[in-house]
């Protein structure tokens, strides 16, 4: 003789409701930043002493240097990975730093090229300039990083 399995509806529903369940919390481990989380807070940004009147100011301190005024191009800008920051120079004289780490899913950009920071992962674009998003997903712009010139040296703050 075979035993009477039969399940209610209301254990089904109740299983799948709990199945559901799990599975929306792991997927919610793998949100986005656009999706409405927050990124990482950044430190809060400071004026470069190059960043309005050229890169002869004088010091406010800061790290070790990073790089050399002329390793970043007018126009352009330099991406030092180790440190996490990219180096860019909108106009003469005027150094910028950002995060590279994408603001879309966090990769790391890894290009600075026609006025712009470039994330291979999905296509997402920065201006050199502030940090906004200019082209693709990420919607909000690369956090700023302090930095200090000095003469012909510029330091991470």
């Amino acid at each position: 003789m075979t035993p009477n399995t039969t399940v209610s509806r209301r254990a089904v529903l109740a299983g799948t409701g709990a199945a559901c369940a799990a599975g929306c919390l792991a997927v919610a481990g793998c949100s986005t930043y656009d999706s409405g989380g927050a990124p990482p807070t950044p430190a809060p940004p400071t004026t470069a002493p190059g960043a309005a009147g050229g890169a002869g100011a004088a010091p406010q301190g800061g790290g070790a240097v990073l790089a050399s005024t002329s390793d970043v191009g007018v126009g352009s800008g330099t991406i030092f990975a180790d440190k996490g920051v990219v180096v860019t120079q909108p106009a003469e004289g005027q150094f910028k730093a950002f995060s590279t780490t994408c603001t879309h899913q966090g990769c790391t950009v890894n290009a600075v090229t026609g006025g712009t920071i470039d994330c291979p992962c999905h296509g997402s674009k920065f201006s050199i300039t502030d940090g906004a998003p200019t082209a693709g997903p990420a919607k909000k712009p690369l956090p700023e990083k302090a930095i200090t010139v000095d003469g012909e040296s510029i330091r991470l703050a």
